[in-house]
């Protein structure tokens, strides 16, 4: 459950599938050429997140929700379109989910197994290098969790339906896909659900479709997608379609029964849009809005167009939602549009949300209720002196220790402590280069995953400056770096306790999103 404090504490902690499902569970011969993919690219924090092997251009998925049940059982199928990088005998899908009816790969049926969370396909013959394929998986299963479970990731039920919180690595609980933010693709969605309910995804909507007391919506995201930010909510929800900003539209989803305390909360992400859009640039996708469920997820998080709060953050005064909504819209540009090659790189997602979460409560001159500090100096002072505590407890800022536990990758250090970096490079470079270095970064990578030696490499050119050794130390570093301007601050190692200035109950970059459990 969410743990909510005082002070500083709280500051500072493509194509539809026409292909006809037959059983395919029999193993082919196996191909004469090519070999496996791997299981996993190798992440440091998830080794076996992802597969090697192929990279995936979109994916048609489906999924069909029987009744008005919550906590029901759902089936679905995917095409996924993908292209071999290597000459292919077998390779892999990331599924969690309960079982798998039938596979088949360029329209012949496949052998398949189930390895743990890791879908084993053996095409009936190997798939060369550089060529495009289809696999479908036909008539998959997965049932949701509960949403108060104290990780409660995942494919999950509320009181008035689903909702899916896949990140980091849990989208592939619903369904197969290859689970990592480097391989960004495509995305068609369509819902079927019972009429009285509706079903919203990413992107665009596309069509309704009637049929025997059903309605099946679909939806389509053009731009690159990480699976992990993939959304699909379906209940006994209500649509607000709002004017469009800058020529973004903009639509909120909210319980049906709480539409008239919820709506009139979300509209704010309209300014806010303006106000990001002059901060960094353009607006990288098709629409936005914010999606609100009665449950205690206890954080946010940005699934790409529609970003997911709970009823407890839309509970809290203005002043402490409103900057929470501006992290989670930073991250459609920071970690949505420009995603993590790895998740030791989340710091750039995190780093970067807090970051203009935190000049949003400066600009609306809402900083001080909001952190409990007079000023953004002051903010980043105390954050420094916490730097080698939070270092040596969660590892370095891009390089977390350990994935035991989510709130061991999503920990203090990549936000606030993420956020200090980008505190520290913009006294080292001024402010005019560090906001052209950020427009840079979000046009440069714009639907891709770039890495931290990325971010270093184009700071560096920016700034006409060799960077490397000065973010390296600060992103890498077991002990934090002298603060340029400020060689008076010292890191004191003592607990975050001890600066407890604040007189309301805030949440922090570090809490809003993954709240320390306690």
């Amino acid at each position: 459950m969410r743990k909510i404090v005082n002070g500083l504490s709280a500051a500072l902690a493509a194509g539809t599938a026409v292909l006809v499902a037959v059983a395919g569970s029999a193993s082919p011969a196996l191909a004469a050429a090519g070999t496996p993919g791997s299981a996993g690219l190798g992440d440091r924090l998830y080794p076996l997140l992802g597969n090697g092997g192929y990279d995936v251009q979109n994916y048609n998925l489906t999924l069909k929700y029987p009744a008005k049940n919550p906590t029901q059982a759902v089936t679905g199928n995917v095409v996924i379109t993908a292209k071999a990088t290597q000459n292919l005998s077998r390779f892999d899908l990331d599924f969690g989910g309960q079982s798998v009816a039938n596979v088949w790969v360029n329209g012949k049926a496949a052998g398949f197994r189930r390895s743990g969370d890791e879908l084993v396909i053996t095409p009936a013959h190997y798939l060369p290098k550089g060529k495009t394929f289809k696999v479908y998986v036909g008539g998959f299963t997965a049932t949701p969790t509960s949403a108060s479970a104290l990780e409660p990731e995942g494919f999950v039920s509320t009181a008035d339906g689903t909702v899916l919180a896949g990140q980091p690595n849990t989208s592939h609980e619903l369904f197969p896909s290859n689970d990592h933010p480097r391989d960004k693709a495509t995305y068609t969605i369509t819902l079927t659900t019972p009429q009285g309910w509706i079903g919203v995804a990413n992107g665009k909507h596309v069509r309704d479709t009637r049929k025997a007391g059903y309605v099946s919506s679909t939806y389509r995201e053009s731009k690159p997608m990480a699976s992990e930010l993939v959304q699909v909510v379906a209940g006994d929800f209500v649509v607000k379609n709002r004017a469009a900003v800058g020529g973004v539209p903009v639509r909120d989803v909210v319980p049906r029964r709480l539409a008239a305390s919820l709506l009139d909360k979300a509209k704010v992400e309209r300014s806010q849009i303006a106000w990001m859009t002059k901060k960094v640039g353009k607006y990288p996708f098709e629409n936005y809005g914010s999606l609100v469920i009665d449950a205690d997820l206890g954080f946010a998080l940005e699934t790409q167009t529609l970003s997911l709060y709970d009823t407890g953050i839309f509970n809290y005064p203005a002043y402490t939602r409103n900057p929470v909504m501006t992290h989670e819209l930073a991250h459609q540009w920071f970690g949505d549009s420009v995603a993590p090659k790895s998740w030791s790189d989340v710091w750039q997602n995190e780093g970067h949300a807090t970051w203009y979460e935190l000049l949003y409560a400066a600009d609306t001159k809402t900083f001080k209720k909001y952190t409990g500090f007079s000023s953004r100096d002051a903010y980043f002072k105390a954050v420094y002196q916490l730097a080698n505590q939070w270092r040596a407890q969660y590892g370095p800022v891009a390089r977390p220790k350990s994935s035991k536990s989510v709130w061991d990758v999503f920990n203090p250090n990549v936000y606030s402590g993420g956020a200090l970096v980008l505190y520290a490079l913009q006294q080292k470079i001024g402010d005019k280069k560090f906001q052209k270095l950020e427009r840079t970064w979000v046009s440069k990578y714009r639907g891709k995953s770039p890495s931290t030696q990325d971010f270093i490499k184009l700071a560096s050119k920016v700034s006409g400056q060799n960077l490397n050794s000065f973010l390296t130390k600060w992103l890498y570093g077991k002990k934090v770096p002298p603060m340029p301007k400020h060689s008076s601050w010292k890191p004191t190692g003592a607990s975050s306790q001890a600066f407890g200035a604040g007189e309301t109950s805030v949440i922090t970059p570090a809490q809003h999103e993954r709240p320390a459990q306690g």
